[in-house]
């Protein structure tokens, strides 16, 4: 039922009904307005072009708005925060506890994702979708107290990978309500990189050994643990690659769910979506796979300096806007891009034209258009 524009969902409907529904919600983005967005570059006072990878991603933002006039001053971080029970497999440095730990943190302004949020103007929404333990400022939307082992048995079962991912679908929801034009993903969850590099393991048909790193620094010792880890999960489970939920359920983690469905409520809701390093890229190619038509909503912001992280983007067809060897996570990647969407605002909307200047127009001789 659409109500003013939007959808207004049944809350009788299950979470898989409510899954399927905003997949079908997904539309194309508006290709007229990406022209005219390109159109408006072309007849600024500069050589074409010159802007490169600024003018795409802004031509991709008036697409994904339906508008040539993108704005993007309203934005916010959704961090989910979640424990993996895989953890007792020793594949970390650090414990749980740090999960909670650091959740709170962002509240403070102790985390360099935080600091980054607040010297941006960027609000933070710190979500608790399946910690170990309650913290008292995080919202609690709670999954269930972290998955299990997945070296022994499925992590979650698919009722909760589909609750996982519509909790992601809600925020998008509760966000484009409060009027947000523009969100930023982040997650926060010890054990994460493993969970995540099985997962990118199976759905790109890799060896665990191709798509595993250090994670928080991990010893070598350490690093041998985790791939055999992850093969031994794989084993076991048989996680379907032809099945994104089934991979979920089975080896992924609730922060990876709920990402996902992020991705793809963004894309329902027409608001685009950045995407941080490894973990986010993982959940968002679950994401392609399962709608292949959200990818244009989805903007990358950088290539993790973890072993996946080019073979992600690669596998979604992206080029990361900014190279600098990160693998911090926490959205701290996607707070990193605003700045560079700043300056692109600025200079869309206030440069002078060759009008303006008084100079003849370039003629353009490349093949191909962006939109």
């Amino acid at each position: 039922m659409m109500i003013n524009g939007k959808t207004k969902r049944n809350l009788t409907m299950t979470d898989e009904q409510r899954f399927k529904q905003t997949i079908a919600d997904i539309r194309p983005v508006d290709g007229q307005s990406c022209m005219r967005a390109q159109a408006h570059w072309d007849h600024m006072g500069k050589p074409l072009h010159s802007l490169g990878k600024l003018e795409t991603l802004w031509t991709q933002l008036a697409a994904i708005r339906r508008t040539e006039h993108p704005s993007v001053k309203k934005r916010a971080l959704i961090v989910l925060c979640a424990d993996n029970g895989v953890v007792a497999e020793g594949v970390t440095q650090t414990g749980q506890e740090v999960t909670a730990t650091v959740a709170e943190n962002f509240f403070d302004d102790l985390t360099c994702t935080s600091i980054l949020c607040r010297e941006n103007h960027c609000d933070q929404c710190i979500v608790d979708i399946g910690m170990i333990s309650d913290t008292p400022r995080t919202l609690r939307r709670k999954v269930a107290y972290g998955t299990k082992n997945m070296a022994k048995m499925p992590a979650m079962t698919r009722e909760e990978a589909y609750r996982a991912i519509c909790i992601g679908m809600e925020l998008v929801e509760e966000k484009r309500a409060e009027g947000y034009e523009l969100l930023a993903t982040g997650e926060m969850g010890i054990g994460n990189t493993t969970t995540s590099s099985a997962v990118t393991a199976v759905l790109l048909g890799l060896t665990p050994e191709a798509v595993t790193g250090r994670g928080a620094g991990l010893s070598d010792t350490g690093l041998e643990k985790k791939k055999a880890v992850i093969r031994q999960a794989i084993e076991l489970l048989a996680p379907n690659p032809e099945d994104p939920i089934d991979v979920l359920a089975k080896v992924g983690g609730f922060d990876l769910a709920g990402l996902t469905g992020i991705f793809l409520a963004g894309a329902a809701a027409g608001i685009p979506v950045i995407i941080d390093g490894f973990i986010s890229l993982t959940a968002a190619l679950v994401a392609a796979r399962i709608a292949p038509n959200c990818v244009p909503y989805l903007i990358p912001s950088h290539v993790s300096k973890e072993p996946a992280g080019a073979l992600l983007l690669q596998a979604l067809g992206m080029k990361p806007g900014i190279c600098m060897d990160l693998c911090l996570g926490e959205g701290s990647g996607a707070v990193a891009l605003l700045p560079f969407l700043d300056m692109t605002a600025a200079i869309y909307e206030q440069m002078g034209t060759f009008s303006d200047i008084h100079v003849q127009e370039y003629e353009d001789y490349t093949e191909g258009q962006p939109c």
